[in-house]
């Protein structure tokens, strides 16, 4: 999709190497390109840049480095007399100028091949040392043109040439949007392949989510990714559903600006930036349990389960179903627990496993059920001070949604997994909702509840265990491993209810609360 900035004109050819080739009119499109070219790049690659003197390399990297760095004002001098100049941004990026290098094999000195290790590397005048022009992974070929102006030549690897093509896709969807000369800032990202971006406009700054259809990861069983038996949103369509159900009851949800869901594109109302945390990043109780109320209020909503989208497009809300159940609780099993012992489960103890968690599902086939919001903790809900009511509670993770029992989102929230939550503060909020449960419906069933709570409490936290093992193996993420005690604490703090203890029996003897720090260690 090529960019409709009356500034940028672009021809796309990828029916033998990969080429884009953009008509820059003015310099602010060329500072426009530079600051999408930043949310094209990933660890790794290697950026060449070529044009004469003159052509207007310089202005495309000093905004690219700009926006990796979030700082429209950052010093970015040419590199012509150090040769080199690192970046500590959000992608650490090594801007390299080999104007004065004498001899390809200078190159070596500079230290590049290490920088590529940490980040990316764009290089200008990448035809002193042709051995880096063909090793780049993106090229990038400015002329400058009689007429005023320059084009632009992208070539490279086919993924390169992929992610440039998204990005200017984006900027596409800004411009149709009336927002294409939006500024772009990366924003808060999650443990999913979805990415988030803010564009600002004058004084209005809105949320862009980057999310293209597609499962997550390959099959795994009867032919279906893990995304499809769990009910993980793989596409767009059940944000836009969820928030507009979410916002027809009354609940802070972020209102759908602008959307293409054939791409995977959204913009959305920005909700604002506080948390239920304070500035040391810690729980304000009072913040936690108005959001517990807001469950308990968002609970007694008889929830529709097929939802409007667009003409010709509704939105079937999934259910929380065995297959979903268990799957997820085989996270633990098939990525956690291996990690511990060293070694996979054998296929009985895999069977105990999948009995003992079939017979606490069989207890919650009487529990209530509600709209189950999935992520419903610290991350994902925005304290709205200057509103009202539950419309305080700003929340903006709701696209894995399900139909399932109701106190799964209570305990995401009084068990938040990334923040500790002590047990005196979980008793709290539990009994703030319940309190309000009780007040709205005097036939509530408290111990039901209860049961399904930490039915639930267990089963997510077993799942998060699995992830986040997942997240470092996998995906290469190790940062989510700090919070793997955390999670452990939560879940041994569960395992005491009494319709739990043959899964605490079990848990003990798989050695899930063994010590984690050597096995959790990552290995070079």
């Amino acid at each position: 999709m090529p960019p409709s900035d009356p500034a940028i004109s672009a021809d796309i050819d990828t029916r033998s190497a990969p080429q884009i080739r953009l008509t820059l009119r003015d310099e602010a499109a060329t500072l426009r390109l530079g600051e999408d070219l930043a949310f094209a790049l990933k660890p790794g690659m290697l950026v060449a840049l070529s044009g004469d003197l003159g052509a207007g390399k310089s202005t495309l990297a000093r905004a690219l480095i700009r926006t990796l760095a979030g700082d429209p004002a950052l010093e970015v001098p040419s590199p012509t007399y150090t040769l080199v100049q690192p970046y500590e941004t959000r992608l650490p990026v090594t801007h390299a100028d080999l104007y004065r290098i004498g001899a390809p094999d200078e190159i070596d000195e500079l230290g590049l091949d290490e920088a590529l290790e940490a980040g990316v590397v764009l290089a200008e005048w990448p035809e002193r040392a042709p051995d880096l022009l063909t090793r780049a992974d993106l090229s990038i070929r400015l002329e400058p043109q009689a007429a005023g102006g320059r084009i632009a030549v992208f070539g490279g690897s086919e993924a390169a040439v992929v992610a440039v093509n998204r990005t200017l896709a984006i900027r596409d969807f800004l411009a149709a949007a009336r927002r294409g000369h939006g500024t772009r800032r990366a924003f808060t990202g999650d443990a999913s392949s979805r990415r988030y971006e803010t564009v600002t406009t004058g004084t209005e700054t809105v949320v862009l989510m980057d999310s293209p259809r597609r499962p997550d990861g390959p099959p795994i069983r009867d032919g279906l990714p893990y995304s499809r038996i769990a009910h993980l949103a793989e596409d767009v369509v059940p944000f836009v559903a969820i928030a507009s159900a979410l916002t027809e009851q009354g609940f802070a949800a972020p209102e759908v600006l602008s959307a293409d869901l054939d791409a995977g594109l959204l913009l959305i109302e920005h909700l604002g930036g506080e948390t239920l945390l304070d500035a040391e990043g810690r729980p304000v109780p009072d913040r936690y349990e108005a959001a517990a109320l807001c469950l308990a209020a968002f609970n007694q909503v008889a929830w529709p389960h097929t939802i409007p989208v667009a003409p010709d497009v509704t939105y079937e809300v999934p259910a929380y179903d065995r297959r979903a159940l268990h799957i997820e609780t085989e996270l633990l099993t098939d990525w956690y627990v291996p990690r511990m012992r060293g070694a996979p489960l054998s296929d009985d103890d895999r069977a105990r496993y999948h009995g003992v968690w079939n017979r606490l599902f069989d207890q919650l086939d009487a529990a209530e059920t509600s709209i189950v919001l999935r992520d419903f903790h610290s991350p994902n809900v925005i304290w709205r001070d200057e509103a009202e009511g539950h419309r305080r509670i700003g929340i903006i993770d709701f696209q894995d949604a399900l139909i399932g029992p109701s106190a799964y989102d209570l305990a995401s929230l009084a068990q938040d997994a990334r923040v500790d939550v002590s047990a005196e503060l979980e008793a709290r909020l539990v009994s703030a909702y319940l309190a309000a449960r009780r007040k709205a419906s005097p036939d509530f069933d408290e111990t039901g509840f209860r049961r399904a709570y930490a039915i639930m409490a267990a089963q997510r936290n077993s799942k998060i265990l699995g992830i986040f093992v997942r997240l470092l193996e996998r995906d290469g993420k190790p940062q989510y491993l700090r919070h793997i005690p955390r999670i452990k604490g939560y879940l041994k703090r569960t395992l005491t209810h009494p319709d739990l203890g043959e899964l605490a029996a079990l848990y003990d003897q798989f050695g899930v609360f063994d010590e984690d720090a050597a096995s959790l260690e990552v290995q070079p």
